[in-house]
């Protein structure tokens, strides 16, 4: 049988956590970069635990007004430094409540930086590795990222998405683009289904992409985010694919 894990970003103030957190089998916690307090983050620790889903950190560039996916400048040593600090936020409160964090996914501009850019990619991976050597990164299928992630050891995860658009050289769709992201549960879902059983995502432009998939993305920001990653689970059981966390919750 095939597998997939079903990851969820959380804890960025959408208000609807925990009907999300029935449906997912990881959690990527902001951190407080984009989004995020003390207090979500230990609530959604909590809540992951309750419910048995994986706890994963979710950094991203410290720009609230623009939620972390506008792309601005950022070198590799300020990189690395961003996801050190908010990683160790997410940990101590991990932690505190008898909880560990398995991996790490990196949020919006800084996912997307970090994809085409393999010196930010190094550093970030570096400081991922130093934080927890165990840890398992998460990045865009064919990224630069999930190289240097190899290159340096650590265990990698190929992420796809289900409600964003391709690129034909495997990139995601800017979201400032009206096609960027997908607002059909069924089209997203039968997408999902084809990236993972057959490896071939089509792109915007109608290209057939290879594509790898480890684990598989929902948004937890959009306003039909439970109602999509319910459609997703339902479509990847009927298809025989088990969905279950890539370490454990």
């Amino acid at each position: 049988m095939r597998c997939i894990d079903l990851n969820c970003d959380l804890g960025e103030g959408a208000g609807h956590d925990a009907e999300l957190m029935l449906l997912i089998t990881s959690a990527n916690i902001a951190c407080g970069g984009h989004a995020g307090t003390g207090d979500t983050m230990r609530a959604a620790v909590e809540l992951a635990l309750r419910h048995g889903v994986a706890i994963g950190a979710h950094p991203g560039l410290e720009d609230r007004p623009n939620f972390g996916r506008k792309e601005l400048s950022v070198t590799p040593d300020e990189a690395r430094a961003l996801v050190r600090r908010q990683f160790e936020a997410l940990d101590r409160i991990a932690r505190s409540c008898g909880a560990r964090i398995g991996h790490v996914k990196l949020h919006g501009a800084l996912y997307n930086i970090s994809s085409r850019d393999a010196a930010v990619a190094k550093a970030l991976a570096s400081a991922v590795r130093e934080a927890d050597p165990q840890l398992v990164l998460f990045g865009l299928a064919g990224g630069e990222l999930l190289s240097a992630g190899r290159a340096c050891g650590l265990r990698v995860a190929s992420e796809v998405f289900a409600d964003r658009n391709y690129e034909p050289d495997g990139s995601l769709t800017p979201r400032s683009r009206p096609e960027a992201t997908i607002s059909d549960g069924t089209v997203a879902a039968t997408r999902a289904l084809r990236m993972i059983r057959e490896g071939v995502v089509v792109a915007a432009d109608g290209t057939r992409v290879a594509i790898a998939a480890d684990t598989i993305c929902v948004h937890g920001d959009g306003p039909h985010a439970v109602d999509f990653a319910w459609r997703l689970r339902q479509e990847l059981t009927a298809g025989a694919i088990l969905v279950r966390a890539l370490h454990p919750g």
